[in-house]
């Protein structure tokens, strides 16, 4: 078996599209004009803000004195879970990913309990092989250490592992920092960092398995 690691938020999961259905719904709650929710998605800095200071600032923006900050926090993250849509084609791709000799390891940034959500609400939780939180285990991507953990884990090493993700900065980075290579999933974006680069771009998780797939994993 060789090793797949996986980011979740807009890799396995379409966190962007979430978010915004979740903003949509907010704003229209509260009786305000859609453009609130262009800024509900523009604030939330695609989920790199603190959820804390974002939620403060939700409460203030709309008002909400008569709301306390943990009941808009915890309206913030129910929401982004329960709008999450899974691409249809992800469980057969992580499906053939297992039957190719690829051990499927999620490794995330973020905090414990929202993480798990998503993987339980999706069916993820049922179709890798483990995942690991940087909040559980006290080290967040890019610090190669996150990735050396994901192998243990598995119960296996970094050789000829691959990450796939949609960050620059945590997933390719965090990649090249432990030696190994990486799928960047660009997500409309141009890929401008000159210092380090990923070994393959794709526009979806499913495309980027099916290029690993079409080449097998090295033996172990």
């Amino acid at each position: 078996m060789s090793l797949l690691l996986l980011d979740l938020d807009n890799t396995l999961i379409d966190r962007a599209a979430a978010f915004r259905r979740w903003a949509v719904a907010f704003a229209a709650a509260q009786g305000a004009p859609s453009a609130e929710a262009d800024w509900l998605v523009e604030e939330d800095g695609d989920g790199f803000k603190p959820r804390e200071r974002f939620a403060a600032e939700i409460r203030e923006h709309f008002g909400l004195t008569g709301r306390q900050e943990d009941d808009v926090l915890a309206e913030l993250r129910a929401g982004v879970v329960e709008n999450i849509v899974l691409d249809p084609g992800l469980p057969d791709a992580l499906e053939r990913a297992r039957a190719a000799g690829w051990d499927r390891i999620v490794v995330t940034n973020g905090t414990v309990p929202q993480q798990e959500r998503k993987l339980r609400h999706t069916g993820l939780v049922h179709q890798v092989d483990g995942c690991v939180i940087s909040e559980g285990v006290g080290v967040r991507k890019p610090d190669p250490r996150i990735f050396r953990l994901a192998a243990e884990r598995a119960g296996t090493s970094l050789d000829g592992a691959w990450m796939i993700g949609d960050s620059p900065e945590a997933d390719i980075q965090g990649a090249v920092n432990a030696g190994i290579s990486s799928v960047w999933l660009r997500r409309d974006r141009p890929w401008t960092i000159t210092d380090f680069k990923p070994t393959l771009t794709k526009d979806s998780c499913v495309e980027a398995i099916g290029a690993l797939i079409a080449t097998p994993p090295p033996a172990r």
